[in-house]
């Protein structure tokens, strides 16, 4: 299981130096992965080809870029030229965000999610692979359409899929799936169970998932989960999240992430790799002085 780090999540503010700069310490310190989300600050694609111009070996992924607001051709555009400035590190995270995103800010329908993910990822993967793209559905009408970007490979998409409609077509027709707020036992039973299911009967190869979770090493772990659950409520409230939070029996994103001593994170860590997680990526809570960096230290032990 490859250990890997979440830039973002916690809403924290940097700048695109700053953002550089922790890419390069991640990559020092030995980590495989390094993920960002896209919320409302910087593009994260376009970030992340920054960063792979200034680091040598990290991998790179966005966790995730929402696809209502962009047409899948552009976004393929985006991730192939991500793909290029990276020397193909970047892996191509996507989401449909959420209907008070899409809908109340946006102003776009969130009436039919599964049939635009459907639609989209079937013009999204041919594009990527350079294939001449030709479809005609519902959402979506695209004509020969065939993309070219020099030194790019097709970089893997991982869709964020949570529901089982979703899960059955991120394992027919993409790489794998990117969560957040799923717990240990709802990603063995639920997520993984799922989407194998689907590649293996599409006959995909086993696919990647990516396990996001809060983590943070303290030795004051009700503190910390108070803090946790003050700085992560709105991922309760969310009707995907819930869902998920709801399968596991927590009440609240504090319950499911991983707090701790060393042993309780190497324990809750281990959970996941058994749960057939194959990328864990931490998004660590800076919930005490010093604790951010504590963290991080840790994770790189094992990384």
């Amino acid at each position: 299981m490859r250990i890997g780090l979440m830039l973002g999540a916690d809403g924290a503010s940097a700048t695109i130096d700053d953002i550089v700069a922790t890419a390069q310490d991640v990559e020092g310190r030995g980590f495989a992965t390094l993920w960002m989300a896209n919320i409302f600050s910087f593009d994260a694609i376009s970030t992340l080809s920054i960063v792979g111009r200034e680091t040598q070996r990290l991998g790179l992924g966005t966790a995730v870029t929402p696809t209502y607001p962009r047409h899948p051709t552009a976004i393929a555009q985006q991730a192939l030229t991500a793909a290029a400035a990276t020397g193909n590190r970047f892996t191509l995270g996507i989401g449909l965000s959420h209907k008070i995103v899409i809908e109340d800010m946006l102003g776009l329908s969130y009436a039919q999610p599964a049939r635009h993910m459907r639609e989209y990822l079937s013009v999204l993967m041919p594009a990527l692979r350079g294939e001449t793209v030709n479809f005609d559905g519902e959402l979506y009408q695209v004509h020969n359409l065939a993309l070219t970007v020099a030194g790019a490979e097709p970089p893997p998409v991982v869709v964020a899929a949570l529901g089982p409609m979703m899960l059955r077509i991120a394992g027919e027709l993409a790489d794998g799936t990117n969560t957040w707020m799923v717990g240990p036992k709802t990603m063995e039973q639920h997520i993984v169970k799922r989407i194998s299911a689907a590649a293996t009967a599409a006959g995909r190869e086993a696919p990647r998932i990516v396990g996001g979770l809060p983590i943070a090493l303290t030795t004051k772990p009700d503190a910390a989960r108070e803090t946790i659950a003050r700085n992560l409520t709105i991922y309760g409230q969310l009707p995907s999240y819930r869902a998920m939070l709801d399968r596991e029996g927590a009440a609240g994103p504090a319950d499911i992430a991983a707090v701790g001593d060393e042993n309780a994170l190497r324990s809750a860590i281990e959970r996941f790799r058994s749960a057939g997680v194959t990328d864990f990526n931490a998004a660590v809570m800076n919930v005490e002085d010093g604790g951010y960096q504590r963290t991080v230290e840790f994770l790189a032990e094992l990384a």
